[in-house]
């Protein structure tokens, strides 16, 4: 797997699956640009792919709020300007929320699609041309929540349903062109996804521990996990592959409550 000269654009890579796809690419060659709202988490994640391999260059740091349109334009414009194409197009930035259809106000279920579905849309329109230019290839982090369905967390559910339809739709568009799109579908993964939900402490370990149950793999999984699945869809080694929603989350895509 080499990404030498290629340029990866990865939203959401202050923490997490962004921060551990970022790192992961370093290792690879890539020339990155990262985005994310929390610029001082930026630089540290930057400072570490820098120092990940040597003779690496330092990433293209954007802070940008994914839910501002010219936030989003300024993402992708300065990519461009600072390395004259885009080769992978990481759409990995998502929130979570809880509620169900009787306590999801609007206002919550407009704040997760703005991030998870809305946000996606805009970058990847403005991302396309350049992407075709370079044959690239497209790989966005959606959720088992967007294969099965869970109680609790309706909009977040339903936002990731829709990006693995954007995903497979904009494959079908795209593949004539030689662009390829996929998605990968995570379980629960130890990220702040979750606390940054609203679950407290207390409840976040419960979490982890009921994941034992829920995942045919006995755990939950790791971010690193991911990232790898990440840069296999975006790499040459995958060159057969488009419009797939590929699950990585231990197998609970495939548990049934017995």
């Amino acid at each position: 797997m080499n990404f030498v000269g290629k340029v990866v654009l990865i939203t959401g890579a202050s923490s997490g699956i962004g921060a551990a796809t970022a790192i992961h690419f370093s290792k690879h060659g890539a020339k990155l640009a990262l985005t994310g709202r929390n610029a001082e988490n930026l630089q540290k994640i930057a400072k570490q792919c820098e120092n990940s391999k040597e003779g690496n260059s330092k990433p293209h740091i954007i802070p940008g709020d994914l839910t501002n349109e010219s936030d989003v334009k300024n993402i992708l414009s300065s990519t461009i300007k600072q390395y004259g194409k885009l080769d992978v197009l990481v759409n990995n930035a998502g929130i979570l929320e809880t509620g169900s259809i009787e306590t999801t106000n609007l206002e919550q279920y407009d704040r997760v699609f703005n991030v998870n579905v809305r946000s996606v849309y805009q970058l990847t329109n403005l991302a396309v041309p350049y992407l075709i230019q370079s044959k690239g290839s497209i790989v966005n982090v959606s959720s088992v929540n967007g294969i099965r369905s869970f109680p609790g967390v309706l909009a977040y559910n339903m936002s990731k349903s829709a990006l693995d339809q954007l995903t497979r739709c904009v494959a079908l568009e795209l593949g004539g062109k030689g662009v390829r799109v996929n998605s990968v579908n995570p379980g629960v993964t130890i990220t702040e996804l979750q606390k940054r939900g609203g679950l407290n402490e207390e409840q976040y370990a419960a979490f982890l521990e009921r994941s034992k149950e829920t995942h045919v793999l006995g755990r939950p999984g790791k971010a690193e996990e991911v990232a790898r699945t990440i840069a296999f869809l975006a790499s040459d080694d995958a060159s057969f592959i488009t419009g797939a929603n590929l699950p990585v989350d231990g197998g609970r895509h495939a548990m049934c409550p017995r």
